[in-house]
């Protein structure tokens, strides 16, 4: 049997003002990260989390941010174009040259 005079009501604790959004942060962290490796998979979840994150932005959050949602939307598609533009523009081929090019020329053939 419980004691109803030990009884607790529940209260919800209060929201911590710098209590900050993973969500955003990893909207943010993402398009750098598929930039510096060139990995097509971190970009698509790069724009998933940009998405989420600027459609579930609050007007308390479009108030306090330094940069609108929308720029981590752009800077997301951004990385899938840098991850996906050897695609359409190929790396040039590299030359078969032996060192640095300063070296001796080699010798001639015999004639």
């Amino acid at each position: 049997m419980r004691r109803v005079d030990l009884i607790v009501p529940y209260t919800e604790p209060a929201k911590d003002k710098s209590d900050g959004d993973m969500s955003n942060t990893m909207a943010t962290t993402l398009p750098m990260a598929a930039i510096f490796t060139r990995n097509k998979m971190i970009g698509w979840v790069a724009v998933v989390f940009a998405l989420q994150s600027w459609l579930a932005e609050t007007s308390e959050q479009r108030k306090t941010a330094s940069t609108p949602a929308y720029f981590s939307v752009g800077m997301s598609f951004m990385s899938l174009l840098v991850s996906y533009m050897p695609l359409f523009l190929p790396p040039a081929p590299v030359r078969a040259v032996g060192g640095s090019g300063t070296e001796a020329p080699g010798a001639m053939p015999p004639t």
